[in-house]
């Protein structure tokens, strides 16, 4: 199902990048999408030296040399895989995660492809660019995993719902991550899972209660998971009005339902299904409970072992200016 036509891919050097980028070739040949590739170099990489100002004769042609030495070493990477699609390559000096969300804001680009920068010193898999991209870029993130295979078998869509101030940009988050992550099983022919890590609301005040019966909490709790249960296979309905019967029975998406804190249990589902691929939202205001905000997210994301692609909700606004 074609989702993205405009697709850019940022180079990360400190990794195997071979998956990342047939993945990303694919990806717009089954889009029939354009890609641009893009690699960064930090100024200092390119300053002539302590003491001597940039912009000189010397500062140019050390940073015109870097500059050809990573084309080529981006042209030899796409050589066996470029076949008859047309890849833009383009090489920008300054901070990575800035430059990209420039590029991404000058030129209309609906997806971001990175290969996760795995830093050596920490458990996690993504690392301070990684991390300033998911927060602060436009559009969808995909990290890939380091030396992924390059196609998918099992993809987690993680959703949730806001039961008491339901917003609107839930809803069209929460389509969006299941559009994507349905359109990504079906091209790898992969498994689709559905999680909802749900709450009730104000459970340990009600706990707390000594004049709440048992049987009466046990009904509180019972009620609220019918509700989520509700929301979730509302969603699902939805997506099989999107994709049609025929898709939607072939895909035969598993819906998980566990209680507890998403903060824990995303990363264990993930886990437990043993997921390629998280499709998730993020967001910057407080007002989605159980979604991605702020150090829910970083929590989730330094326990998840897998590739993630992220989503920011309808209006985001990134903090970046498209000029320095």
């Amino acid at each position: 199902m074609e989702r993205f036509k405009n697709i850019l891919y940022l180079s990360e050097p400190t990794v195997d990048q071979s998956s990342a980028i047939a993945r990303a070739v694919m990806l717009a040949e089954q889009n029939r999408a354009d890609l641009t590739i893009i690699d960064v170099i930090p100024t200092q990489v390119v300053s002539a030296g302590i003491g001597l100002p940039s912009g000189g004769s010397i500062s140019s042609g050390l940073r015109d040399f870097v500059a050809s030495e990573r084309r080529k070493l981006l042209e030899s990477m796409l050589q066996p895989v470029r076949k008859n699609l047309s890849i833009q390559v383009d090489i920008l000096i300054g901070k990575a995660f800035l430059e990209t969300i420039r590029a991404v804001l000058r030129n209309g680009f609906d997806l971001l492809i990175k290969p996760a920068e795995n830093p050596s010193w920490t458990k996690r898999i993504f690392g301070s660019e990684d991390l300033h991209l998911l927060r602060k870029c436009p559009c969808p993130v995909w990290l890939i995993k380091p030396l992924n295979e390059t196609k998918y078998s099992n993809i987690m869509a993680a959703v949730d719902f806001d039961l008491v101030s339901p917003f609107r940009e839930e809803q069209q988050l929460n389509r969006e991550i299941m559009e994507l992550a349905a359109s990504f099983a079906l091209n790898d022919s992969a498994s689709l899972n559905v999680v909802h890590v749900w709450e009730a609301l104000a459970e340990e005040t009600l706990v707390s209660i000594s004049g709440m019966s048992h049987g009466n909490f046990n009904q509180y709790v019972e009620k609220e998971h019918e509700h989520h249960k509700k929301e979730l296979i509302q969603l699902t309905e939805y997506l099989r009005g999107w994709m049609g019967e025929e898709m939607y029975d072939s895909l035969s998406p598993k819906l998980h339902l566990p209680k507890g804190s998403p903060k824990k249990l995303i990363a264990e589902m993930a886990a437990n299904i043993n997921a390629d691929l998280v499709v998730m939202g993020t967001v910057v205001h407080t007002g989605i409970s159980g979604l991605i905000i702020g150090n829910t997210a970083e929590a989730i994301l330094d326990q998840l072992s897998c590739s993630v692609l992220a989503i920011k909700p309808p209006g985001f606004t990134t903090p970046v200016s498209i000029e320095p």
